[in-house]
């Protein structure tokens, strides 16, 4: 994973890429099981709209868990 924290669109409500990585597991099942993940750690969402390897991670995820 290449970070491209502190990429044009990072905001202060940025976790930064350890933190979201930290919580990526509880976040993919969140979503994977039809809840809203940004409500529970925004600064994690804002952290994959800033950082599109994270997001690609994310997506790869749901992918993963969806398809189990």
């Amino acid at each position: 994973m290449i970070c491209e924290l502190g990429a044009a669109g990072t905001t202060l409500d940025d976790v930064g890429c350890d933190e979201a990585m930290a919580v990526l597991h509880i976040y993919v099942d969140l979503a994977a099981a039809g809840q809203d993940p940004a409500e529970r750690y925004p600064g994690v969402a804002a952290h994959f709209a800033a950082c599109g390897a994270c997001a690609e991670d994310f997506a790869g995820l749901l992918m993963a868990a969806a398809s189990d």
